[in-house]
């Protein structure tokens, strides 16, 4: 059935750092899904017709639903582990955590408990580590599969420096991601993507079987951690002491390129910036987990001054937040830190098509346009008293939006759309205790306060 999402719409298609005629803002606005896609976008008064089923946001604004390119999917019960750095992290949280994984039933339901918290959170796109278990994989495309959600995820390749509960071999690593691989990418929405954790825990023979399974399937995503924390580069380093520099690592193996998905890549030399920028591989800022273990401020201007296409991202567990507002807050003041100003436009821009194009997704998703496919998020920004107090004062739509990024979180979350169907508050979630199956929400008012759709 056609459905008229009616609403303050705004969609990005331009990165407004670049150029003033950057989006698109509709006052009295709607959105008409059709069979999963977009199928026209416009003026209210224009689009409704007699028969139309209608959804009526309004006050809300329609976006684009949020894309995460770097988030673990076991570290749902590691977020908000307290005190340690990054190397001390992992073996004290992150891998306990990880292991628990091997245990089926155990996936199945954090990948349900994670989506649900995506969507909640307004995310519906996301690049996700699973653990070195290939069940864990299975548990997470499954589930994105129930739920009709675009999701790029690969087990993660470990083979040393790690438990051995959570250690595979070259070969193992090799042929378990290749079984995945056939039995997931391009299944409906799904993507998969090679995952070395990072250097450190894969000997150079599986960095080897990485780069042959990139090299065997071409346009497969490859995810991976790049020069988060100085001691992290230092242990590298003695471990691939043929390597110029950590980049190198990954380039001597083939694993660079448009597809290649950088977290962190805060600590770089200028001979890695100029190389990220030459082979298109893509730097995904993590500015929650960087400040939350202490790692350091990435220069987000300098990467994208030196052409390096760059996302942004919650990298939960060691980021605080699933919420990309709450992500975008952070990236806000890490610029702040370093001098720089983050333009509200600009940030939800990134947020929305930024990172599709991080992803290399942008035909399908980040923008609100026909023949896209119909993920998009309601944001309500009355959704907390100190918001709406904030908002009497509100002028202009990069205000709104700033506020929103600033005090807003999964209340500020009024819908989010999958593929064309309202998920956040749908009955019979699977993510039992996490969800009162019976949880509705209530219309949004029917009357819509002016903005001023310039900056």
């Amino acid at each position: 059935m056609k459905t008229l999402l009616r609403g303050r719409v705004l969609s990005f298609h331009a990165d407004p750092s670049e150029t003033a005629d950057n989006h698109r803002y509709i006052e009295d606005g709607a959105v008409v899904i059709d069979g999963g896609r977009i199928s026209a976008v416009g003026d209210y008064a224009a689009l409704r017709a007699e028969g139309l089923r209608e959804i009526d946001h309004r006050p809300h604004l329609i976006l684009p639903g949020f894309i995460d390119p770097h988030i673990h999917f076991p570290q749902v019960q590691v977020i908000a582990s307290w005190g340690a750095q990054l190397l001390d992290w992992l073996n004290g949280y992150t891998f306990p955590a990880e292991s628990r994984f091997a245990d089926e039933s155990h996936a199945i339901r954090m990948a349900n408990a994670f989506l649900d918290l995506l969507i909640d959170h307004g995310t519906t796109t996301a690049s996700a580590f699973c653990s070195v278990h290939p069940q864990s994989a299975d548990a997470l495309f499954a589930a994105a599969e129930a739920r009709g959600m675009a999701m790029v995820a690969g087990k993660v390749m470990m083979d040393r420096n790690a438990p051995e509960s959570l250690s595979d071999t070259p070969q193992r690593g090799y042929d378990e991601t290749k079984a995945l691989i056939a039995r997931w990418h391009g299944r409906g929405r799904l993507r998969y993507a090679i995952s070395p954790r990072f250097a450190i825990t894969s000997t150079p023979e599986q960095m080897q079987a990485a780069g042959a399974l990139a090299d065997e399937h071409p346009g497969l995503h490859v995810q991976t951690h790049l020069s988060e924390n100085r001691d992290e580069i230092d242990y590298t380093l003695s471990l691939y002491p043929g390597a110029r520099d950590y980049l190198d690592v990954y380039d001597g193996y083939g694993l660079l390129g448009p597809h290649s998905l950088m977290g962190h890549a805060i600590h770089l030399s200028p001979r890695e910036v100029a190389r990220m920028a030459e082979t298109g591989t893509r730097a995904i800022h993590c500015p929650t987990s960087n400040m939350f273990l202490g790692s350091g401020l990435l220069d987000a201007e300098g990467l994208r001054a030196s052409g390096v296409p760059l996302g942004v991202a919650t990298d939960v567990g060691a980021g605080t937040s699933y919420s990309m507002l709450q992500t975008l807050d952070a990236a806000y003041k890490a610029a702040q830190l370093r001098g720089c100003k983050l333009h509200p436009l600009a940030a939800f821009h990134w947020a929305t098509r930024g990172n599709a194009i991080a992803l290399g997704l942008e035909d399908r998703i980040g923008t609100l346009e026909p023949g896209r496919d119909a993920d998009l998020v309601v944001l309500d920004a009355r959704a907390t008293p100190a918001m709406a107090m904030r908002l009497e004062t509100v002028e202009t739509l990069a205000e709104e939006l700033f506020l929103l990024q600033t005090l807003g979180d999964d209340r500020a979350i009024a819908e989010t759309y999958v593929a064309g169907r309202p998920m956040k508050s749908r009955p019979g979630r699977c993510g039992g205790a996490f969800w009162d199956a019976g949880q509705t929400r209530a219309a949004a008012p029917a009357a819509a306060p002016a903005r001023e759709p310039t900056a």
